[in-house]
Formats: C-alpha cells, structure tokens, sequence
C-alpha cells in the first residue's frame, strides 16, 4: 500500500526539508516545500497575501509563521464559524499544539503572546470555561449603558477640548487611543487611573517593544492594587461583581480576567474608532450618506467591522483530533489561524465587496461560538456614541494630508491606523461640567395675538373694553326683573355645533 501523503503543515515538516530560493528569486517569499510565510516582505500587504493562498488552495490554506512554524489559515467565512462552534473538534488551548509539544515552537517565538495558554476563560474548556466566562458575563450583565454612553459623551468633549482651540489633530493618538481607555477605566472602577502613561503602557504592550514587559507590569500593578481595593471596599462597578460573583474567583483570576477585558476592548475599539474615522474621511460616498440619513453611525460601524476587523487575525485553535476542514486533512494538534479579515471578505458571502452591509452583523469580527467576545456591546457603545458625539461638534472636519500618505502598523492579529492628521475650523472649549436643566422661557410680549390680518394689536386685552351684544324688546335680557347678563358672558363667542346636533335641530324644526 502507498504511505499516505500529509500536507506540508503537518508536525512532521522541518525547516531543512526544502532549501531556502536564493535572495532575489521570485520565490523568495516562499519557505520550505513552497508554503507561503505570513511574515516577511510578502507578508506587508497580508489581505493580498490571503486572496493568492485563498486562489491557490480553497478555504483552508497551509502557511507558515514566524521562523517557519507550519500552520494553517481559515480563510473561509463558513470554514471560520464551522471551526470556532466546534469545541468538540478545537480548542484554543495551545498546550495541545504538536509544534510547541515537539519543541519546535521556542519560548522566545515572537508570536508567543498570542498562543501561551494563560488560566483565564479564553483558553479554558468544559466546566473551567463555564465557570470562568459565567463570572466575567455575569459582571457584564451589570453595566448601565445608559448611564455609560452619558459617560462617553463627556468624555469623547473633554478630549475634543484638548485641541478644538488648534484646529488641527491626530484622531489616533488624541482620540482613538484615548477614549476607549478612558471609559474601560471607568466601568472596571479604576477612573483614577487613567491619564497619558496608561494608554502609553496599552500601546507599547501591544507594539512589542523592549519596553513592553515594564509596560506590562505597570498596567498589572494598577489591576492587582484595584483587586485588592474592591475585596475591601466594593464598590457598583465591574470588578466588585467580578470578585463577588458565585464563581468564587482567586484574586490572580481576577486579576488576569480584568487584564483580558481591558486590553481585549482597547485594542479592539482604539482600531474601530480609527477605521470609521478614517472612511467617512477618506469616502465621499460614504460621508454623505452618513450626512444624508441614508446610514446611521451604529450602521457605519458595523459595515467598518466588515471591511476592517479591530483584530484581522486570532491565534490559534488547535485541533483535539483527525478531522477535516474546507477540503484540506487537519491532523489532530494541528495549529489553525481563527482568518476574521480573509474570513469578512469571503466571496461565497461578499459577492460584491462594494455593496453595503447595513444591518448585517453576521460578520466575524467578534469571534463565535464558546469563545465569542462577551464586551462586543461595549466596544459598540464606545464606538457609536463617540463618532457620533465628535463629528456633531466638529461637523466640517477634513482630512489634513494626501489618503496615499497614511500609514499602517500590520501583524498577523491586526492593522492599526498609525496616524490620522484632521483640519477643522477652531472653536471655543465647552464646559462638560454643566449638568442639562430647564431654561428660562423667553420674555411674551404683552396682548400678543394671532391674528389674520389688518394692524398688529399692542394695546393688552384685558385694557379694551368689552362690547355689549344690543338688547332687543323680546330678548330675555329685557324682560321684567330679569338680571343682566355680564359683560363676559355676552362677549363669549357662540360654541359650533357638530354635526349630529345639527341634524337634530333641523328634524325637530328649529
């Protein structure tokens, strides 16, 4: 009998089974047995890089990581959901990942970060994973978005005040960076903490910088001395909820769990926010159409999750046995690559990418299944009430630089907006602090009358006299010991009748 074949992804592959094309062959951006890497000069534009492997290989497509880790890419919008509902079939706990059993996968790989399995409810399965995930959405459950979006709004002014006066801005790192800081900072109980240094510790984190670890442990320290807070001094806020949920969790659970929720929805919304500003900057088209009322800002952002995902890209699910996926043998502690961005932009579900997605949230932006994004409503309220609030108090904002001239930080989990320069027209500062009250009614003018025509009335009615209807013989006002009618009386205009009591009078005959 023939051996059966494996793909090149497979645990069984080495970095010395193909030889390396030499510098300035075409196919230099290949690796070993002609796998494409989704690192390294090919790699710059990775929505292209997606479309040649979704050509080349169908839905499920073999690629190649940092220093040549064979994996696979879901880059299928069907494959993508198949994969993250099946817990039966994946998970996303990486200690199952043959390449890291083997030791192929080094504890310094540059992607580590994204795969190292933590005791927190994104990489927990069965009842850890209930257990876990039911304490951070029960904490969710409690969050007033009502009373949140009031936050934003006042927020989203404090900020425009920083640089209304200049008439001129970055919306990345004086808006887009800031504004989702701020408010997670408020709904996990911490506001306090916020200011420039913690949004410069989230960014250099997530940069991966060599300042990231003490960026790192500055965030840590500030969640540690906030659980340590709550247990003593509750609070009605996110972590007081999270420490006295049923679910009993450790102050490192917490602790880790507030670390997810933070910088999962920072990331997450500093990338929406920037992305929505910079189309309705960028698309006449789709300018006026938010202008026109033919598109809501809710709706713009959710056609912003389907063109460009906060995360274009999760690593990983790993495969908990032999089973197959869009066509391709996915062997049990293989690594899969959760595509959000391929995934979006499948033509099975997107036929025509220029139509518009209104009322369409089927999109992957926020995962499915077990896993799903439990703060997905949060980082819409940031979003939606945000834009809307900045563009309302800078309506006639313009892009302040050449489209071609932006530029994009890209990794194999997401694409950030390094800059976005704006021009307006300079306003005054507003006061945030003003609670909303009733206003005094303007001054009436005294006798003011609507009137059909002739000359405007000034003289106040109750100074004219009242005309006196003439008393005839027969009236009853002339009667004998009849009392005068008054004059008010007399003045009152005569009530129309309807016309059922008409009818009535005209049958009796009066």
């Amino acid at each position: 009998m023939t051996p059966e074949s494996h793909p090149l992804t497979d645990t069984d592959l080495t970095a010395d089974d193909a030889p390396l094309p030499p510098p300035g062959c075409p196919a230099h951006g290949l690796g070993p047995g002609g796998v494409r890497r989704l690192y390294g000069p090919e790699a710059e534009d990775l929505g292209a890089l997606y479309e040649k492997l979704r050509a080349e290989h169908g839905a499920v497509a073999p690629v190649l990581i940092h220093d040549d880790v064979p994996m696979w890419v879901v880059l299928g919008h069907t494959e993508n959901l198949h994969m993250v509902r099946s817990p039966s079939q994946f998970t996303r706990d990486s200690r199952t990942w043959a390449q890291l059993r083997s030791g192929r996968v080094k504890p310094d790989h540059p992607l580590t970060p994204h795969f190292a399995w933590q005791p927190i409810c994104s990489y927990a399965e069965g009842d850890e994973h209930l257990r876990l995930r039911g304490a951070v959405t029960g904490a969710m459950s409690t969050i007033d978005y009502r009373g949140l979006r009031r936050y934003i709004n006042r927020t989203t002014q404090t900020l425009v005040n920083r640089f209304c006066e200049a008439g001129r801005a970055d919306l990345v790192s004086q808006f887009a960076d800031h504004l989702p800081m701020a408010v997670m900072c408020e709904v996990l109980g911490m506001a306090d903490e916020y200011n420039d240094r913690i949004v410069h510790a989230a960014r250099d984190m997530l940069k991966g910088t060599e300042t990231a670890i003490a960026s790192n442990q500055y965030i840590v320290d500030a969640l540690t001395r906030l659980t340590a807070r709550r247990r003593t001094q509750p609070e009605e806020d996110f972590t007081t909820h999270l420490v006295n949920h049923p679910a009993r969790l450790t102050d490192d659970e917490i602790r880790e769990h507030l670390r997810l929720v933070l910088i999962a929805a920072y990331e997450a919304t500093a990338n929406l926010i920037a992305n929505v500003l910079r189309v309705i900057l960028t698309d006449p088209r789709f300018r006026a159409q938010l202008n026109g009322g033919q598109m809501t800002v809710p709706e713009a952002v959710e056609q912003s999750l389907w063109d460009e995902p906060p995360f274009s890209g999760i690593l990983g699910y790993f495969a908990k046995q032999d089973t197959e996926l869009g066509g391709q043998r996915i062997r049990k502690g293989d690594g899969l690559l959760f595509g959000i961005a391929p995934g979006n932009v499948d033509p099975r579900v997107r036929p025509d990418l220029s139509a518009g997605m209104q009322g369409n949230r089927s999109h992957l932006a926020f995962g499915g299944g077990p896993h799903e994004c439990p703060g997905q409503d949060i980082g819409r309220a940031i979003a939606d009430t945000g834009i809307d609030a900045l563009l309302m108090r800078l309506p006639d904002i313009q892009l302040d630089c050449a489209e071609d001239e932006l530029r994009w930080t890209a990794s194999i989990a997401s694409r950030h907006l390094v800059e976005l320069p704006v021009r307006f027209e300079p306003r005054p500062p507003q006061d945030v602090k003003q609670r909303p009250g009733p206003r005094p009614l303007p001054t009436q003018r005294p006798g003011w009358l609507i009137t059909t025509g002739g000359p405007e009335i000034t003289e106040p009615v109750a100074a004219r006299p009242v005309p006196r209807e003439p008393v005839t013989a027969g009236s009853a006002a002339s009667a004998p010991g009849a009392r005068p009618l008054p004059a008010q009386a007399a003045a009152e205009p005569r009530r129309r009748l309807g016309p059922w009591r008409r009818v009535v009078r005209w049958w009796r005959g009066d």
